[in-house]
């Protein structure tokens, strides 16, 4: 085996990275390009790494977050341009906005917003309409580009809902999420019967259910795929610990053991865009190696796959508490 460097160690060019670039699809980016991929229902491109900010992006106002703002400034100069949040992610959408507006770019982001809420009685959507505007004003936007009902909650209800919107022209897309495959078949149902832009799921290394039938589904469909927990909320990272990289890593350009999960996902041509989610900006350069060079074919995938199997504690993995050993000081608590 070959050693290379831990997440930590590793400091990429970030700024080097052009923003517009097309690589070829799906496979791998030329040199000084970034891996892009098409959104089925409009045609348009958008960098392959997003961001996630649930938990993360928590913070109270009167805590330092200079290191949030260098995560969200980081990610924009390496060429991401995805950013997804929700109401429900505590102070993730103000802090969103505010560090967007202080770039420069919080209208030029593409920014994935969720709604939950079911109003006080069947039909009414004055909750919805609450939610929405105020997220417009938190991220200093017009309009969003795309809003999933949030965890398949009450979609019968919230999809007509996300459909006027986009009539209106206050959505450009929709879609549903969902990070428990338990509610797959549900996602799955409204990929054949709906009208969906994008889907938002739980896919890594380690959670590959949606291997066995979603993932192709949705581009059977022309239906957008977002991704969730990639890196298991830093437990694949807790659980390589400072193992040294396989060999493969070496032949799919991975130098981390947070490129190697990510380029796993990416791997996957149905995948439209994959949400790591950091507070280290040193993370966040590390997470936008992934967006360039090669990524694995079929046969790369089983060989990593396989040798995180050789790794104790991969098959329980999901029994494992989200962000080992981290704690968060947001309005969001967990357990």
């Amino acid at each position: 085996m070959t050693s290379f460097p831990s997440r930590r160690s590793v400091l990429l060019a970030a700024g080097g990275m052009a923003a517009g670039a097309v690589a070829a699809a799906p496979g791998a980016a030329s040199a000084g390009q970034i891996i892009t991929r098409q959104i089925p229902s409009t045609g348009e491109r958008v960098p392959a790494l997003g961001l996630g900010t649930f938990m993360t992006f928590d913070r109270w106002p009167h805590i330092p977050r200079d290191d949030l703002r260098e995560v969200l400034r980081l990610f924009w100069a390496g060429g991401g341009r995805v950013v997804d949040t929700s109401p429900l992610y505590g102070l993730s959408e103000a802090n969103v906005g505010e560090f967007g507006k202080a770039l420069g770019i919080n209208r030029r982001m593409f920014v994935t917003n969720k709604l939950w809420t079911t109003g006080r009685y069947l039909n009414d959507d004055s909750h919805a309409v609450a939610q929405r505007d105020r997220s417009l004003a938190l991220l200093g936007r017009d309009q969003l580009d795309v809003v999933q009902v949030h965890s398949v909650v009450a979609p019968e209800m919230n999809m007509p809902i996300l459909r006027r919107w986009k009539a209106e022209g206050k959505i450009r897309m929709l879609g549903i999420t969902h990070h428990d495959p338990m509610y797959y078949p549900i996602i799955e149902h409204w990929i054949r019967t709906g009208d969906l832009d994008f889907v938002q799921i739980h896919y890594s290394i380690q959670m590959r259910v949606a291997e066995r039938g979603l993932l192709d589904l949705a581009a059977d469909h022309g239906t957008a795929v977002m991704v969730n927990m990639p890196l298991e909320k830093a437990r694949l990272h807790a659980l390589v610990g400072d193992r040294p990289l396989p060999r493969i890593a070496d032949e799919i350009g991975a130098r981390t053991w947070a490129q190697f999960f990510l380029k796993y996902v990416l791997a996957h041509p149905a995948v439209t865009v994959v949400l790591p989610a950091t507070t280290n900006p040193r993370h966040q350069r590390d997470n936008l190696g992934a967006l360039t060079g090669p990524l694995p074919d079929r046969g790369q995938c089983r060989q990593m796959v396989r040798h995180m199997e050789t790794i104790d504690g991969f098959a329980g993995l999901q029994s494992m508490p989200w962000y080992p050993g981290k704690t968060f000081d947001g309005q969001v608590r967990l357990g």
